[in-house]
């Protein structure tokens, strides 16, 4: 106990001289600066000059006023920056108070919590001109929103019922898609697509057509109770603005799309929203969706900042902060793309920042049982996926696997599992195992779309051999019976050489 109160006592002394040591070295630098170094200088002087003759004290005199008028100078340009910086930063600061309060003020006029008070010695004109001055608005529809919601973001209220594992889940998805929907997915499908939605915020179906690719987010979302939006991509795609919108010059409106509503409908609730992208590649995804990918990969949800508008006006949609618009997290986009003729080709830009499923088959129909729609806040789900990271790590026998088998296909093929691939394979396959399923089918999974895929740009002709060390490193590495649909691909790849 002595010792420890020595110690105490000792710090605090330390302490406190180090702090006036501080502090009086402060003072100690502005009285050098202003007294103590020109009087130095004058003692220099007086020293020198006994030895200078007129030319000397000539060039001294000329000197001293040139450096005291540089010396002044400088100081009154560092007082004058300083006062500038001051005032600027009250303007500013004076200016996004007076911006809130008229805002404010707006809106109490639209809720008509405010009298408008007519004078009777001033033309004010009629009460429905005033009405639509006070509503007038360039963002018609996002401010309709703003009074759907008024201005409150929508809680999710959730019963027992509606906690659902992710395994319970994928069963009362299908077999309500089955029963209320006539439409049929596998619980391979589902799983892939719950895993999906814990991987990426982007999500690409693709496959030949009419295999219910733009179905299964659109069931999905009346199985969650809030309708998936669905947004057809048009071939004049050329970037944002015409996915989001722009602001008209002429009618003084933004030109407000289906996809903006959408987006800035998502930042007022907390259960889970989906956005299709119907067709997504009749334009160059890299094009027209190049800021949502740029953006989704920050790590840091406060940066998903879009810009919709260059600045902030009176009336702007609450959720508008300085012209930008937050990406929520509880939203995915979700892209459907045919292959054919007819589209443009998906880079892997797109692939390797996206969750892709395949739906090539339709599934077998089935009498699902009559379960019915739930209720699942985004907060309820991102717990769920949480969980599954931590209860179903992928084993280490399989990382060391994968380890081997990157470091064979990237000296091969110099095709690399990467950083990106490798954080998306630790998200997806915990989750495709919390949907009951395996982990090694969901490895293959994995392999297969981010991977193998990538191997249609090779040169295959000249890699047969290679490839049939790949199929045998495929059974070394994992079991022969493992790694069935990455090894379906490479065999397609070998007959077609």
């Amino acid at each position: 106990m002595d010792n420890f109160s020595n110690w105490v006592v000792e710090f605090f002394r330390a302490f406190f001289l180090d702090l006036w040591s501080l502090m009086s070295g402060f003072f100690i630098g502005l009285y050098n600066l202003f007294i103590g170094f020109p009087i130095a200088y004058y003692e220099q002087l007086l020293i020198r000059s006994h030895d200078f003759n007129f030319i000397d004290w000539v060039l001294t005199i000329g000197f001293i006023v040139i450096f005291i008028f540089l010396y002044i100078m400088f100081w009154l340009i560092i007082i004058q920056l300083a006062r500038r910086y001051l005032r600027f930063s009250k303007i500013e600061f004076d200016k996004m108070t007076l911006l809130n309060q008229m805002n404010i003020l707006e809106r109490k006029v639209r809720d008509s919590t405010i009298i408008n008070v007519e004078s009777p010695k001033l033309n004010m004109g009629d009460t429905k001109s005033r009405q639509k001055h006070a509503t007038g608005s360039r963002f018609t529809k996002l401010n309709l929103i703003d009074d759907k919601y008024k201005y409150t973001v929508l809680p999710t209220l959730m019963t027992n019922k509606d906690k659902l594992s992710l395994s319970e889940l994928v069963t009362h998805f299908i077999n309500y898609a089955s029963y209320h929907h006539n439409l049929y997915y596998s619980e391979k499908i589902a799983s892939v697509f719950i895993a999906g939605l814990a991987t990426s915020k982007i999500l690409i179906l693709e496959g030949i057509s009419g295999t219910g690719k733009t179905s299964l987010p659109y069931v999905f979302g009346k199985f969650i109770k809030n309708d998936t939006s669905i947004i057809s991509v048009q071939p004049s795609w050329r970037d944002r603005y015409e996915m989001m919108g722009y602001y008209n010059e002429f009618t003084k409106k933004f030109n407000e799309t289906e996809f903006l509503t959408s987006l800035y409908e998502a930042t007022f609730r907390t259960d889970v929203n989906l956005i299709v992208l119907d067709e997504m590649n009749l334009a160059r995804v890299e094009y027209y969706f190049a800021d949502f990918l740029s953006l989704l990969e920050l790590p840091n949800s406060d940066e998903w900042l879009i810009e919709v508008v260059p600045e902030q006006l009176i009336g702007d949609p609450i959720h508008l902060k300085e012209g930008q618009l937050k990406i929520p997290k509880n939203v995915w986009f979700v892209g459907t793309a045919n292959n054919d003729d007819s589209t443009f080709g998906i880079t892997d830009k797109v692939y390797d920042r996206a969750s892709s499923i395949v739906m090539n088959d339709r599934a077998k129909p089935f009498k699902g049982q009559p379960l019915n729609e739930i209720s699942i806040s985004f907060e309820y789900l991102d717990e769920l996926f949480k969980e599954a990271y931590k209860s179903h790590e992928i084993s280490s026998k399989n990382l060391i696997a994968l380890e081997k088998l990157d470091g064979f296909i990237s000296e091969t093929f110099q095709v690399t599992f990467g950083n990106r691939i490798m954080k998306q394979l630790y998200k997806f396959v915990p989750i495709y195992v919390a949907c009951g399923r395996s982990e090694i089918e969901g490895i293959d999974y994995m392999i297969a779309r981010k991977i193998i895929r990538k191997f249609e740009t090779l040169n295959l002709p000249f890699l047969k051999s290679e490839l049939e060390t790949l199929l045998a490193l495929f059974d070394t590495l994992f079991g022969k019976e493992s790694l069935k649909e990455s090894k379906d691909m490479i065999i397609k790849f070998i007959k077609q050489i």
